[in-house]
This record gives C-alpha cells, structure tokens and sequence, in this order.
C-alpha cells in the first residue's frame, strides 16, 4: 500500500499552486478592469456603465486579500508537512512541493504588507 503521506503532500501541493494562480489572475483581471474603465471614461461612456465596471474592479480588488490570506494558510500547512516530513525529502513529490513553494513564496504577503482595496 502507498505512503498516505505522499497523498497529502500531492492534495497540499495542488492547493498552494491553484491559490497563486488564483491571486494572479485577480490581480491581472484588477489591471485590465482599470485600464477597461479609463477607456470608458476617455470615450465619454454612459455613467452608469462607469459605475459597474467600477463595482467590477472594487470585487476584483476583494478577492486579492482573500485568495492571500488562503495562499498563506495553505503554504503555512505545506511548509509545516515537509518540515516534519524529513524522510521523504528525496521523493519526486517532496521535491515537487518544494518547487511550488519556492513559487508561491513571491505571492505572499511581505511582513507587515496588507492588501487594502
């Protein structure tokens, strides 16, 4: 039978990676919403159509500081599973886990850094 352990570091290592990506394309969707916006407001767009691309962008926005706090959480649990997890350190999935955190690492907040919308 499989070391149930290296499951769960597959199952820790799959969140950690969807959740970085996640924060990227909030972020990236947040840029585009703004650059959408300016265009509307350059062309002389309906107000009401401004507002909802507003409301648009200020839900983009949100979600940065949540898929933050989850990224945070996940890479916290991960990280906490290899370190304990010595022995495998020379599997194909530790060192899998080990490469998406070394990623997911440039994601994180810095110390002291708080998202604000």
């Amino acid at each position: 039978m499989a070391d149930p352990r290296f499951r769960t570091i597959k199952i820790k290592t799959g969140v950690v990676r969807r959740l970085a990506k996640e924060k990227t394309v909030y972020e990236r969707e947040a840029e585009q919403q703004k650059i959408r916006i300016e265009k509307l407001k350059k062309d002389g767009r309906d107000e009401y159509e401004i507002r909802k691309q507003e409301e648009v962008l200020t839900e983009s926005l949100m979600m940065v500081p949540d898929c933050q706090r989850r990224l945070l959480t996940a890479y916290d649990d991960l990280k906490g599973i290899l370190d304990t997890e010595q022995d495998l350190k020379d599997t194909e999935d530790y060192l899998a886990a080990k490469k998406v955190l070394e990623e997911a690492k440039q994601q994180l907040p810095k110390a002291g850094e708080v998202h604000m919308c």
